[in-house]
């Protein structure tokens, strides 16, 4: 495996399990040091268990994304990194009138707020050495709609449009930000959708769902130089849209 990554850090949220493991797996490979992110000791004991069994090296950070303070807490703790990936995000599916107050306020602080302040906490440094990669995770409900997604599509979108203006603000100092659009992943999350999430699979022109793994490629890819000059885009990982007939 390609080390190109070696000598650098990285910080995935949300890295005990889905995408984000998958992710911190892939970079890791690569020779990032890579900030486990999580919540549950216990599963970000196995992620970093699975990082360890191929050579790569990891530490545990937990922080609740929902509160601000432990938001900048972990950045501080994270201090200068070379590479962001903002994964840690939360879906809770309902029509418009069927959200309450909560379940809105949880997917903007979660999915919108806590990369805003990574951003804004992180960055900086990044500026100042004149590298970094930052790639944040969207998903296919940015840009299609569907009955019960509004709140986190919403977030999703925003996510994308923050993408591009981070994109123009920090590129001219050579940190790049992009996002990866997500199609339909089996995660352990999306496990509890059970029979209706395999059908969203056959709705792709791949016919299939994705492997966390595949996303975790387009993240590392993004991460590396071999995307020295991908900035501001958001990389379509939905597996392709079906020909209508």
């Amino acid at each position: 495996m390609n080390k190109d990554l070696a000598g650098q850090t990285a910080l995935v949220t949300g890295a005990t399990a889905g995408i984000g493991r998958a992710s911190a797996l892939a970079l890791a490979e690569r020779g990032a040091h890579v900030i486990v992110h999580g919540r549950d000791r216990e599963r970000a004991a196995d992620t970093l268990q699975r990082v360890r069994a191929l050579g790569g090296s990891a530490h545990f950070e937990p922080a609740d994304l929902s509160h601000p303070a432990e938001v900048t807490a972990l950045a501080g703790r994270a201090g200068d990194i070379d590479i962001l990936v903002n994964n840690a995000g939360i879906f809770r599916f309902a029509r418009t009138a069927d959200t309450d107050q909560a379940t809105f306020d949880a997917h903007v602080n979660i999915n919108l707020r806590a990369p805003y302040l990574l951003i804004q906490a992180l960055a900086p440094a990044m500026v100042r050495r004149g590298h970094g990669a930052i790639i944040n995770i969207s998903s296919g409900a940015a840009t299609t709609p569907g009955l019960g997604t509004g709140i986190y599509g919403a977030t999703k979108a925003a996510l994308e449009s923050l993408t591009r203006v981070w994109a123009a603000e920090f590129g001219p100092a050579g940190v790049r930000v992009n996002a990866v659009a997500a199609g339909p992943t089996r995660t352990e999350g999306t496990a509890a959708f059970g029979d209706a999430f395999e059908a969203a699979g056959k709705a792709v022109a791949l016919q299939r769902l994705a492997d966390a793994g595949e996303i975790a490629e387009a993240v590392a890819f993004l991460a590396s130089q071999a995307a020295g000059y991908v900035n501001g885009t958001t990389l379509s990982a939905m597996g392709g849209l079906p020909a209508l007939g």
